[in-house]
């Protein structure tokens, strides 16, 4: 079992999140909830399709935090 880390964006009506590891695996949700487990699927259904095709599965990035950074 691995653990992905994501990142949750919220928007004007709904959530979004992305993972690190992977370009282009995205996910929405209306709720920090429901974007957290339909993220969960795509990641699942990501790493599925990895395996089909033989790609090799990237390890976890190791997240230490988050800053923010003021300009």
């Amino acid at each position: 079992m691995r653990e992905y880390t994501i990142v949750i964006e919220s928007g004007v009506t709904n959530y979004s999140a992305y993972v690190l590891d992977f370009d282009g695996c995205v996910a929405t949700g209306r709720s920090i909830e429901e974007v957290t487990e339909n993220m969960r699927s795509a990641i699942e259904a990501h790493l599925e399709l990895l395996a089909e095709y033989g790609e090799p599965i990237p390890e976890p990035l190791d997240i230490v935090g988050a800053t923010k950074v003021v300009v």
